[in-house]
Formats: C-alpha cells, structure tokens, sequence
C-alpha cells in the first residue's frame, strides 16, 4: 500500500512538472505570449530546472531544447524511481519506458488543449484564456480545416485531431513495445 502511495505522489508531481515544460516548450515553439498569471506560474515553477540545464544545452533554431530536455529528464527520474524500486534497474528498458511515457504526455498535453479550446468555444468563445489556448492548438487544426469542412457551422477539426492523436498513440506504444 505504501509502494501505491508512493507511485501515486510520484506520478503526479512529474505529470504537473512535465506538462509546465512541455508547455513552456510549445508556447516557445508557437511564438506565444501567455497571460501574465499563467506565463508567471509556469516561469517560476519551471526555472530551478531550465536554467542550469540551459547553460549546458542553450536554445538551437529559436527553440527552447533546455525545457523539452527537462521534461524528458522528469519523466526518466519518475520512471526510475517507480521501476528502480520494484525491479531493479534495466538501462534500456527504463529508456523505452520514459520515451514511451514522455510520447505520450506530449500525446495527452495536445489532446487536453484541444479539449479545452473545444469546452471555450461553447461555454465562453471570449475568455481571456480562450485566445491562448486557441494559439497553442492552431498549429494541430490548421492543416485539418483545409481538408475537414465545416458542417452547418460547427468545426469538426478538433475532433478528427483527437482521433489521430489517439491513433499516434496506440501507433508510437506498439512500435515502442515492439523495440523491447
């Protein structure tokens, strides 16, 4: 029971800190301001981190590689900590777990912000977040809107995204599964 708890406080603190460096990652890679709250938390829960591993791996092509690297490091530690403690530490194995499981957060962060965006457009199309969320998706939608026409009025383009970021899921875990 104390080995579920553990795993349990594990999984959520690297899942939080994870998805605030790939979001810092994307909102670099999108050229997005955030809102001043929003931008502050992700800055200051993020910097302890990003900042000495920038010194080492500085920004290539206008891309923060410090946060991405960071994200990548988290989930290595969490998957370290949860295996290391069970079975015993397996290099390639702990590696093809954390790709696998970094994949797949990136995976869950895209369809979370297409869900959201999804919830503004029919609760509150101007909420003061809606503007940004709608930044950080545009890049997955745009291609889709030039192929999935609108039906009456309604966008069906971020439901069609969530389905083929589903099947890029189940595609990456079996290619990965299959390199084990």
């Amino acid at each position: 029971m104390l080995y579920s708890i553990f795993i349990l406080i594990v999984d959520v603190i690297a899942s939080m800190l994870t998805g605030v460096l790939l979001l810092r990652f994307w909102m670099q890679v999108v050229r997005v301001r955030p809102p001043a709250n929003l931008g502050q938390f992700v800055f200051q829960l993020s910097d302890w981190l990003v900042k000495p591993i920038r010194k080492l791996l500085p920004g290539l092509g206008g891309y923060d590689w410090a946060s991405l690297f960071a994200a990548f490091l988290v989930v290595l530690l969490s998957i370290l900590a949860s295996v290391g403690v069970t079975t015993g530490f397996v290099p390639e194995l702990v590696f093809w777990m954390s790709l696998l499981r970094f994949v797949s957060w990136i995976l869950y962060g895209f369809m979370a912000l297409l869900i959201v965006e999804a919830i503004f457009s029919w609760v509150n199309p101007h909420a003061p977040l809606a503007p940004f969320v709608q930044a950080l998706t545009q890049p997955l939608l745009r291609p889709l809107r030039r192929i999935v026409p609108l039906i009456g009025s309604v966008d069906l383009s971020p439901l069609v995204a969530l389905i083929l970021l589903q099947i890029a899921q189940k595609l990456i875990s079996a290619l990965i599964f299959s390199m084990i």
